[in-house]
């Protein structure tokens, strides 16, 4: 019997199903990575005296409790002692451990890929919901809560029912100025945070394809801001260049092998989808949220929505704007650069080539995503540009994004900020906050305010 046409999310969730009881199946899971908000489930599995099933496929990785200021750990033992948590568990049961001063450090969403342990056709997991940005890879990469992050640790399965197939297709290409973050912004503005939701969505079309990888994962990144489980690229000629540059991909004949699998997983011709919806990239401009939503955003040069609901009404109270007024020219208290979306090598490079020769104007923090990353960026003297801007030069990890390790933005501050979530108190309790791209966050940090980066006002 021919089997149907299968879409990349389908041809990996058969490879990796073991049982099914008709409403969830069990997935073999080829990568756990565990940070230190996962003590909850090593507590799970210490009480109920199981060992971990496959050490060798968990990766423990210090970032959301790392400040960008490392000797901030002396004064805050609550920080330093989560850290310290998640050493004791991953050296209880033996697991590969990125910690404090390890080369390969950093935010797992960025550290990861870049070593190879991100590899197309995988099933990955985390407790933590950006790990959708590894479909970048063509992986099928999903957040999980703490019991499922113990059923993993226990058994290297999980219990899943199978989301819905939803097909993103953007033609045309991004112009000079534009990024995947912008286009991320646009889609979930177009379709709304609740857009994918139960779905898994797969990303096509030439401006997909003309992504760099680093661009790929950004746009991952953000899917589950529309409420997608899992977002996905399928793999070409761009992932395995990327790959083959990574340290613990496959080599030799195994990666030949290995290669001529990923290119199978793309979508059959023909393959069904639940949903589609299709956009122009042409249409896409520099976005800047302005509300407490990622769907809250507009292009730099429109004015807000007017009020027409509630929940706008409330967005724009919180954020101390009134509708109808211009993004542009609002002025900022701060600037963060960094998160899992944004602080790759080539979001560094695309604020330092804004940043160069200018001086910021209200405190700016810039936060490579990983080790590797900082120790690049700082050999091609990016750090130096960001120094001599007057711009703070951090340690790798999560820092602003999520204001549980010292850094925050102050009750009532407004901030131009290259993370993901701009929702009430994310980077700090009352904090206000703007998503954008790097290159546009560095223009805010050089006028105090939010410009138009085509135009420079």
């Amino acid at each position: 019997m021919t089997q149907p046409p299968l879409t990349l999310f389908e041809k990996i969730w058969q490879q990796h199903r073991i049982a099914s009881t008709g409403e969830f199946d069990l997935l073999w899971v080829d990568r756990h990575f565990v940070h230190e908000g996962s003590f909850h489930a090593f507590d799970k599995l210490d009480s109920s005296g199981r060992p971990l099933a496959y050490p060798e496929l968990t990766f423990g990785i210090a970032d959301h409790y790392v400040p960008s200021n490392l000797a901030r750990l002396d004064d805050d033992p609550e920080v330093a002692g989560m850290i310290r948590l998640l050493e004791d568990n991953t050296a209880k049961h033996q697991l590969t451990y990125l910690g404090l001063g390890h080369t390969d450090r950093g935010i797992v969403h960025v550290a990861a890929p870049e070593l190879g342990l991100t590899l197309p056709g995988l099933i990955i997991v985390c407790g933590d919901s950006h790990t959708t940005t590894h479909g970048a890879f063509g992986a099928l990469a999903m957040g999980i809560g703490a019991t499922e992050v113990a059923h993993v640790l226990a058994t290297q399965t999980l219990w899943q029912r199978r989301p819905k197939t939803m097909r993103i297709h953007v033609s045309g290409q991004l112009a000079h100025g534009v990024t995947a973050k912008d286009l991320a912004l646009h889609i979930i503005h177009q379709i709304g945070t609740g857009g994918a939701t139960g779905h898994a969505v797969e990303y096509t079309g030439p401006a997909v394809a003309n992504l760099s990888m680093d661009a790929r994962m950004t746009l991952c990144n953000m899917t589950i801001e529309a409420g997608a489980r899992v977002g996905m690229v399928a793999p070409d000629d761009t992932t395995l260049s990327w790959l083959r540059d990574t340290p613990r991909a496959p080599t030799g004949e195994a990666l030949e092998q290995a290669e001529r699998h990923w290119l199978s997983l793309y979508s059959d011709p023909g393959a069904a989808y639940d949903k589609s919806v299709t956009l122009d990239a042409n249409d896409v401009a520099p976005r800047v949220t302005w509300g407490t939503s990622p769907e809250q955003s507009v292009a730099v040069d429109e004015p807000f929505a007017t009020v027409d609901s509630e929940a706008t009404h409330s967005s724009l109270e919180y954020m101390g704007l009134n509708a109808g007024q211009p993004i542009l020219g609002l002025e900022v208290d701060q600037v963060f650069i960094g998160s899992c979306t944004n602080s790759r090598l080539s979001d560094l490079r695309d604020a330092a080539s804004v940043l160069q020769g200018g001086t910021v104007k209200v405190p700016t923090l810039i936060v490579a995503g990983s080790n590797r990353v900082k120790a690049q960026a700082e050999a091609e003297g990016l750090a130096e540009i960001f120094r001599q801007a007057g711009a703070s030069w951090g340690e790798s990890g999560c820092s602003m994004c999520v204001a549980m390790n010292g850094d925050s933005v102050a009750p009532g501050q407004r901030c131009a900020s290259t993370s993901n979530r701009n929702f009430p108190g994310r980077q700090g309790p009352g904090a206000r906050t703007h998503l954008m791209s790097p290159a546009m966050a560095a223009a805010a940090a050089l006028n105090g305010k939010i410009v138009d980066i085509r135009t420079g006002g």
